[in-house]
């Protein structure tokens, strides 16, 4: 279908059609917070010539900015028009509703003839004396009363019966012209200005983007702990949770999922100069009451030097109080690559059907069988559990959105958890919750003291104070544990007469020490103390990527590195020394 040509002059013929009767929906791609739609009309021009094609009861929420058409046959597409139907004014009344509201009227007349009939025959009853009725004549009269009050009451309950099924049948009537609620969600109209070559079928295709539609990823982890292979499996099901709400329902079309976020006005931000200066003392202005000399200067004792508040006052050290420009606001987004593409698409398997009413209906993506390392770590100061993490590598070729994830593990489930973004070939760390078979006691503290004259002074004499740690570790599995990391730490020196040295594990400084807070040197590369029996010590920190060498150990953090035998136990030891002064009371021992 071509749209350059210029149609000769026609009377134009108006052709309506339905969005939801008179198409089908051949796409959907959904993005994180809108869907673009692609709807296919197919039609019968009756004639050659001009034609106006009015397509209604599209989307309210449509953006028209993004309307889109497109057509294949003999015709030429040469306008497109996107307007809001306002609400007409519909009828409140219709010829059966006022036949039934007079049928009304005549039973709740006939209603209320009868229940004044049934009134006014209690009303004789109760009348009735000796003195005006004989006694011969009363079986006759209650005879007769009885039979009219039994015609008066079934009279009574066939009009009430009448009533309330003309009453029914108005409640239908008045939903019947009523106008729908979804109609509000659909009151978009396109206008399409179309030439025909010839009569004959046209396809008109129609791309637009909706709001109030999004979706969100989330997982399943279940993972096997009972292989003895040094990588345990784990089973990552990839599912999305789409909602929407367009005012349209999806049905049986194809879904593609997008993990791109459209971003609008979004420029390179820009580096404004950035100006130093030496600061100039405030000039001093002097009051009326002060009388300068005859030469017109002010004494020096007037120029007041900048106090300290003044220099407080001033802001920055260099460059006084200069004001800064403000930054530019830039606009937070992620960009997750899958196989070095800028984004990735998911098409959802087969025809999917999503119903307009704001609820989250789940899809499968994918299940991944990947691998998984398994460590154990515990801070038995704080807490003497051991928390089980799985560092899991994404072997796939999917990207991993950020998602909440439910934790399965040997079949039970343990947490909830949040897989972070992550790229084809690249791992992240799930934390599978606490491991109970791993236990670890964190014996008391055994504390010692000894004093050391000095060699000149009685001022010089030291005091000594030796502490020892204890930590037990039991793997009551029936595997061993390749990787446990019992973290822990000794005290920091924050004065320059309290000296902390570690004496056990011996793991020293930068600068060849065991003292923490001594003068920084030079670093080679993290050290790794090798204790025997499959355990090993380091500062804390010192496996992490891209750690700085210079602050390990600073904060006096270490941690043992543990291979556990099955169904054994093995003993660690911390040892150190807070050496100062006699007579120096030390807080925080």
């Amino acid at each position: 279908m071509s749209t350059t040509s210029s149609p000769p002059s026609f009377v134009p013929t108006t052709t309506t059609l339905k969005s939801l009767r008179d198409s089908r929906i051949t796409s959907v791609s959904l993005y994180a917070s809108r869907a673009e739609i692609i709807r296919v009309f197919n039609f019968s021009l009756a004639t050659p010539g001009h034609h106006q094609l009015k397509v209604v009861d599209l989307p309210s929420v449509l953006e028209s900015d993004t309307l889109r058409v497109e057509g294949h046959g003999a015709a030429t597409i040469h306008d497109v028009a996107v307007k809001f139907a306002t609400n007409e004014i519909l009828p409140t009344s219709s010829e059966k509703l006022d036949e039934l509201n007079g049928q009304r009227d005549e039973v709740s007349d006939a209603l209320s003839r009868c229940e004044q009939s049934i009134a006014t025959l209690k009303q004789y009853l109760g009348s009735l004396t000796v003195e005006h009725l004989p006694v011969g004549d009363l079986d006759d009269v209650l005879t007769r009363c009885d039979a009219t009050a039994a015609r008066l009451d079934a009279r009574k309950k066939k009009l009430k019966t009448e009533l309330i099924r003309i009453d029914n049948e108005m409640a239908e009537e008045n939903e019947r012209i009523k106008v729908p609620q979804d109609d509000e969600k659909l009151r978009m109209t396109a206008s399409i200005g179309i030439f025909a070559e010839e009569a004959g079928e046209v396809e008109i295709v129609l791309i637009y983007a909706v709001p109030n539609a999004t979706w969100r990823a989330f997982y399943n982890i279940r993972v096997d702990m009972s292989t003895k292979e040094s990588l345990s499996a784990v089973k990552l099901i990839y599912k999305a949770a789409v909602t929407q709400n367009t005012g349209e329902p999806w049905d049986n079309v194809p879904l593609q999922l997008e993990t791109s976020t459209p971003t609008f006005g979004l420029a390179l931000p820009t580096l404004h100069p950035w100006n130093v200066s030496v600061r100039q003392p405030p000039v001093w202005t002097p009051s009326s009451s002060f009388s300068p000399d005859l030469s017109g200067a002010a004494p020096a004792s007037a120029i007041a030097s900048p106090t300290r508040n003044d220099v407080a006052r001033g802001g920055r050290g260099w460059g006084g109080a200069a004001p800064s420009k403000k930054r530019t606001m830039s606009v937070a987004h992620t960009n997750v690559s899958s196989q070095g593409n800028v984004t990735a698409s998911f098409q959802v398997p087969g025809l999917v059907s999503i119903p307009c009413d704001g609820q989250a209906h789940n899809f499968t993506i994918v299940e991944l069988d990947l691998k998984a390392a398994m460590s154990w770590v515990s801070i038995p100061k704080v807490d003497p559990k051991a928390h089980l993490s799985a560092r899991v590598v994404n072997a796939s070729e999917y990207t991993l959105l950020s998602g909440d994830a439910s934790i399965y593990v040997d079949g039970s489930f343990i947490s909830r958890s949040r897989v972070p973004p992550v790229s084809p070939h690249e791992s992240f760390d799930c934390p599978l919750g606490l491991d109970p078979s791993v236990r670890i006691t964190y014996h008391p503290i055994l504390k010692a003291r000894k004093e050391s004259a000095g060699l000149a002074f009685l001022s010089n004499k030291l005091v000594t104070h030796t502490f020892s740690q204890r930590i037990t570790v039991h793997n009551t599995k029936t595997v061993a544990l390749s990787r446990l990391k019992v973290v822990d730490q000794i005290p920091n020196s924050q004065d320059a007469q309290i000296e902390v040295k570690l004496v056990n594990p011996a793991l020293t400084l930068l600068d060849g020490k065991s003292t923490l807070g001594g003068s920084g040197g030079t670093s080679r590369k993290p050290q790794l103390l090798s204790l025997g029996n499959g355990v090993s010590a380091q500062w804390d920190g010192a496996d992490e990527a891209n750690v700085d060498p210079e602050s390990l150990g600073l904060e006096g953090k270490l941690n043992w590195v543990c291979e556990v035998p099955a169904q054994q136990k093995i003993n660690l030891s911390l040892e150190w020394e807070v050496a100062a002064p006699v007579n120096t009371s030390i807080v925080g021992l």
